[in-house]
C-alpha cells in the first residue's frame, strides 16, 4: 500500500466558508471606498436618529467591487431586514407586487443588475418609490379594472454595472447615487489578510502583496486568486504562502506582475505588432483576436484603459507609450504615424 504524502501545513484544513462567510458584515470590516462609506454612514445614522426608513440608494460600478456586500452592510447598520433579487428575475408586475407587499416598514429591497428590469416593471416602480402604492390591473379588455395596493415605506437599493442603461425617470428617483471605483493595492491587502484569517491558512506580507497587485483592483478577483494560490501551495507542499509561491502560482494562470492576463497581452500585442501601432476599430480588433466585441469592450478594455495601456480615440483603439515600453517597442511606432498628421 503506497505511503500517503502528508503535508504538515494548515493549507489542507477543510474550508468552512458556509459557517463564516467572507463578506464583511459592518462598515469597519469593509476596507476601501472611503468616501462612499462616509456618505452611507451619514445617511444610515441620520435615518436611525429620526427613526425613519432609509431613502432609495443606487450603487454603481464595475463587477466585483462590493455593491451587494454594501447593501447587506447598510441593512445590518440600520437594523432592518433585506430582501434580495435581481432585475432579470422580475418578469411580471405580479412578481414585483409580491416582493413589495411582503416587506415591512423600513425594510430594504435590493435589486441587483437593476438596469435589466423590463420597462413595464420600471413603470410600476415609479409610484412604488415615490408614493408607496402600486396599481395592479385585473382582467383584460372591456372588463379590465385596476386596484391600488398600499405598500410599506421601504428602501430600494439598486446595484448596476451599467448606470447609463437605467432610464432617466428611474435614475432620478434615487435619493443618492454612489459609484464604487477600483481598489488600491493597500486596500486589497487588508481584504486578503481578512480572507486568510477566515480561511485559516498562513500567508506572509510578501505573498499577500503579490496577490493584491495582480488582482486588477477588484476584491472578488483577489479572493478568487488567494484560493488558487492556497491550492497551489498545498499541492506543492508549502507551509506558508510567500511571495515566491504566490508569484509562481499566478504565473501558472498567465497573470503577470502588473495584473495583466493572457487576453490583455494579446490585445496589446495585436495593436502594437499586427496593426503596427495604428488606431484600430473594435470590430477589426475582435476579428484579429477571435473574440466577441462585447467581451473586449466590457471585460478587458476597462482595466487596460484604467491602467493607461489603451486609449479609445475617434479613429479606434490605440496602444499607449506605456504598452509600447512593456513590449520593448518604440513609442513612435506604438502611437501610430497617423496621430502625428494632426
Amino acid at each position: 500500500m503506497p505511503k500517503e504524502r502528508l503535508i504538515s501545513s494548515e493549507l489542507n484544513r477543510r474550508e468552512e466558508t458556509i459557517e463564516v462567510p467572507l463578506r464583511p458584515q459592518c462598515f469597519e470590516d469593509f476596507p476601501g471606498q472611503d468616501r462612499v462609506k462616509e456618505r452611507l454612514q451619514i445617511v444610515v445614522s441620520a435615518s436611525k436618529e429620526r427613526n425613519e426608513p432609509l431613502g432609495h440608494l443606487l450603487l454603481s460600478g464595475p463587477p466585483g467591487l462590493g455593491k451587494t456586500t454594501l447593501a447587506y452592510i447598510i441593512a445590518n447598520a440600520r437594523g432592518t431586514n433585506i430582501k434580495s433579487t435581481s432585475g432579470p428575475v422580475i418578469e411580471k408586475p405580479g412578481d414585483l407586487a409580491g416582493l413589495l407587499t411582503g416587506l415591512e416598514t423600513g425594510d430594504i429591497l435590493f435589486i441587483d443588475e437593476i438596469h435589466r428590469l423590463p420597462m413595464a416593471i420600471e413603470e410600476y416602480l415609479y409610484s412604488a418609490m415615490e408614493d408607496f402604492v402600486i396599481d395592479i390591473m385585473l382582467d383584460q379588455g372591456a372588463g379590465a379594472r385596476s386596484i391600488r395596493l398600499n405598500i410599506p415605506h421601504f428602501c430600494l437599493i439598486g446595484a448596476t454595472t451599467r448606470q447609463g442603461r437605467i432610464s432617466a425617470p428611474l435614475r432620478s428617483r434615487f435619493g443618492m447615487s454612489c459609484r464604487l471605483d477600483y481598489y488600491r493595492a493597500s486596500d486589497l491587502e487588508k481584504i486578503l489578510q481578512r480572507t486568510v484569517s477566515i480561511l485559516k491558512f498562513e500567508a506572509d506580507a510578501g505573498g499577500i502583496a503579490e496577490i493584491a497587485k495582480r488582482s486588477r483592483g477588484t476584491p472578488r478577483i483577489a479572493n478568487n486568486l488567494v484560493r488558487w494560490v492556497r491550492d497551489y501551495a498545498q499541492v506543492k507542499g508549502q507551509k506558508c504562502i510567500a511571495a515566491e509561491v504566490a508569484s509562481a502560482a499566478l504565473t501558472m494562470l498567465d497573470i503577470d506582475e502588473f495584473g495583466l492576463d493572457e487576453m490583455d497581452n494579446r490585445i496589446l500585442e495585436a495593436l502594437l505588432f499586427k496593426f503596427n501601432g495604428r488606431a484600430v476599430g473594435l470590430k477589426s480588433l475582435a476579428v484579429a483576436l477571435g473574440e466577441e466585441e462585447d467581451t473586449i469592450e466590457e471585460v478587458y478594455e476597462p482595466f487596460l484603459i484604467q491602467e493607461g495601456y489603451l486609449l479609445r480615440t475617434p479613429q479606434g483603439r490605440v496602444a499607449t507609450d506605456k504598452a509600447a515600453k512593456r513590449f520593448h517597442k518604440s513609442s513612435a511606432t506604438a502611437t501610430g504615424k497617423q496621430q502625428t498628421l494632426f
